[in-house]
């Protein structure tokens, strides 16, 4: 597996991957379906604190996601993580947001967030398998205050963090 930067030329593949309207408004805020194609070329931010990247396998890409920084508040989030429909359930997602921690770490500010919609069980298992745990409630129903829906918000706590859901000490 490798993570490269993300070319605009995979544009269509990576919106082909969103199945239905709901991954759809999750890669774009908009709830349509299919991706629309004007958006194609413009739902991925120009921001120079937004970094895209791809996940390959070999030459094959399987994974898309972001790393948005932010230095007013020193953090980095995970974002719009979403994998080719063929290779979900098969380890791919947590290769990828393993992948997407080692830019995000680098950055080097103080945290790693990511937000994940409550109902989205498989990618909650992945996030508590790659070392993400809840923040306080009060701290999620703060950030969830004028959020178009309500999320999940987690933060990277680390390897031990793992270690821990392992050992069936975390639970979301």
């Amino acid at each position: 597996m490798e993570l490269r930067g993300f070319s605009d030329g995979y544009g269509a593949q990576v919106a082909s991957w969103a199945v239905d309207a709901k991954e759809v408004a999750l890669l774009s805020g908009r709830v349509e379906y299919p991706f629309p194609e004007e958006l194609r070329t413009s739902w991925r931010n120009v921001d120079s604190d937004i970094h895209s990247y791809l996940l390959f396998d070999g030459e094959q890409p399987v994974g898309y996601g972001e790393i948005w920084l932010d230095d007013e508040e020193d953090e980095v989030e995970l974002a719009r993580i979403i994998l080719d429909p063929e290779v979900r359930g098969r380890g791919f997602g947590r290769e990828l947001v393993q992948a997407l921690l080692g830019p995000a770490l680098d950055a080097g500010y103080s945290e790693v967030f990511l937000r994940v919609r409550p109902e989205n069980a498989a990618a909650i298992r992945t996030y508590l398998g790659s070392g993400f745990v809840d923040v306080p409630a009060a701290l999620m129903e703060e950030w969830n205050d004028g959020q178009p829906v309500p999320y999940r918000w987690m933060r990277y706590a680390g390897e031990d963090a793992v270690e821990q859901v392992g050992a069936g000490e975390l639970r979301g």
